[in-house]
């Protein structure tokens, strides 16, 4: 009896001990796999250098039309917010008076040519006067002062006529440039003065126009020692290409050109000025307005993109998590630079080769074990990354 009970216990611990390892076994076997992540690998490349500053518009040429004599105004000869050509009229400024100082100048200068006609007769008489002796030496010298006088007399009449000729052509105001008119700053029967300088209107012309910009010194310094390092190259041809953003966020359909940068630095501000030029065939850019422009300031020859969703930022740094050896995940800093599209450019903190979590991420720790899979990004085709974007001025 006693025999058939330990039996029984034995038989008892044995099936204990087998249906506790099936169960571990089972546990084992329902363990989950590493999460999977999408990743994209580190491949440096050329990129523009792309900087972002604020800028205004500014006509290429501005002309301030003003009275150039004392007069009223008349009439006024062309349309406010028209095109004009050189030499277009605008205004016409009362020339009765111009008219009546031209009639005498021209007398004044009739009775001078009489006067030096009249003196250079005598010169002629007395000079066989005095070769006979019949006058004196000093009657013949007073003749050929007085004719000198009389020359001098009618340079200085010819002078003033055509002074009082340029105040009647003054008297009917000429657009010195071509541009768009703008408004009237008189109306008919208003003084205007010379002395003063009366504003009358202004003519702009639209067609290019510049764009001024303003970039920070502490920018301008970091780009040439870029430049010295070898880590930003220039252009090809030396111009540095603009592109404008509009303030409704469309793009400029015309490509600008830098053609000034100033080799000073503002105390007041601490930029430096720079400018570019853009056609304006359309009249799509009017000065004073505010655009933004993209300077292709060079090109990163082993340039880094990675995308946007890849990047955590906070206030303190931006990090992106790596999958390092064994498929374990590391977090790491980086340097971000401008945003291409919806591509980070870094400047510091990533390698050719190594392997960047794009998406699953969030669910992740550091340290842990994963299954990557090549990223995927959704939507259409994304632009070609040598496109032009954007780097806000510090």
């Amino acid at each position: 009896m006693r025999q058939l009970l330990q039996n029984a216990v034995l038989i008892s611990a044995t099936a204990l001990l087998m249906a506790a390892c099936s169960d571990d076994k089972k546990t084992e076997q329902a363990a989950p796999p590493p999460p999977k992540v999408e990743v994209v690998t580190v491949d440096p490349k050329p990129i523009p250098n792309i900087i972002e500053l604020p800028g205004r518009v500014q006509a290429i040429r501005i002309a301030e039309i003003r009275a150039r004599v004392n007069g009223i105004i008349q009439e006024r000869l062309y349309e406010e917010g028209t095109d004009v050509e050189v030499g277009t009229p605008l205004f016409q400024i009362d020339p009765r008076e111009m008219r009546a100082n031209l009639k005498a100048a021209k007398a004044a200068l009739e009775r001078a040519e009489a006067t030096a006609l009249n003196a250079a007769q005598d010169v002629k008489r007395y000079k066989g006067l005095v070769a006979k002796q019949a006058i004196s030496q000093q009657e013949y010298d007073t003749a050929l002062a007085t004719l000198r006088t009389a020359k001098a007399d009618v340079s200085q009449a010819e002078a003033n006529v055509q002074s009082a000729e340029l105040e009647l052509e003054y008297t009917t105001v000429e657009s010195p440039i071509e541009g768009r008119a703008g408004r009237a700053q008189v109306t008919e029967g208003a003084l205007v003065s010379a002395s003063e300088g009366t504003l009358l209107t202004t003519v702009e012309k639209f067609d290019p126009v510049y764009v001024n910009f303003a970039q920070s010194s502490s920018d301008l310094l970091q780009i040439r020692a870029r430049l010295a390092s070898g880590a930003l190259e220039l252009p090809e041809g030396g111009r540095v290409e603009v592109k404008l953003i509009l303030e409704n966020g469309h793009e400029y359909p015309h490509l600008g050109y830098v053609n000034f940068y100033a080799m000073s630095i503002d105390e007041n501000t601490g930029t430096v000025a720079l400018r570019a030029e853009f056609p304006n065939p359309d009249r799509l850019l009017l000065p004073g307005q505010f655009v933004r422009g993209r300077i292709n300031a060079g090109i990163r020859p082993d340039g880094v993109l990675i995308p946007q969703r890849a990047v955590m930022v906070n206030d303190q740094a931006a990090r992106v998590l790596l999958v390092g050896e064994d498929d374990k995940v590391v977090s790491r800093e980086i340097e971000l630079g401008e945003l291409q599209g919806s591509k980070w450019v870094i400047r510091e903190g990533l390698k050719a080769g190594e392997v960047v979590i794009v998406e699953g991420g969030g669910s992740v720790r550091s340290g842990a074990a994963v299954r990557t899979t090549p990223y995927q990004p959704e939507g259409p085709p994304e632009a070609p990354e040598s496109s032009m974007a954007t780097e806000s001025s510090q």
